[in-house]
């Protein structure tokens, strides 16, 4: 899978572990923002050049870190075909996937531990869209993501 992996100073040792571990897997990684801790890229200049990879469909996923993963986020969801999700557990990771199609997950460096980390990639990058869900509640998401889709199209196409 090919996935872009992207953090700011304080997101960076998570970011370098999961990197080493995806590309230890097979996944093809394009690397984005900071890229050692003496040259820091801020959340606001790394969450667009991950967003515009994972939006035009040239990369399938995406990961992003900062310090709370929360400005990572925000950025991000600005992008129309973006569904950025800030996880901090590996249950969260696998239902922002389940529930809500999320394309990209965001964490944080300050509060999550590489092991914790890699488990929630993990999770986020196995999880199929409605995976494990009653057929009710899989009709009620597909439903509830086009409607949504609607949302974006009339804010983005105005």
């Amino acid at each position: 899978m090919k996935i872009v992996l992207g953090s700011d100073k304080s997101g960076f040792p998570l970011k370098e572990a999961i990197k080493k571990y995806l590309t230890e897997k097979g996944h093809d990684i394009v690397d984005v923002g900071t890229q050692d801790m003496e040259h820091g890229m801020p959340y606001f200049k790394v969450a667009p050049l991950a967003a515009e990879l994972v939006a035009s469909k040239e990369c399938e996923k995406g990961i992003l870190i900062c310090g709370t993963g929360m400005g990572m986020a925000i950025v991000a969801n600005k992008f129309p075909g973006i569904y950025a999700s800030v996880v901090e557990s590996v249950y969260g990771a696998k239902m922002c996937r389940a529930i809500n199609n999320a394309n990209i997950l965001t964490m944080g460096g300050w509060i999550i531990a590489e092991n914790m980390g890699i488990e929630m990639v993990n999770a986020f990058l196995e999880t199929e869209f409605t995976q494990d869900l009653e057929e009710w509640r899989k009709d009620f998401l597909k439903n509830a993501y086009k409607e949504v889709g609607q949302i974006e199209d009339n804010i983005f196409n105005k």
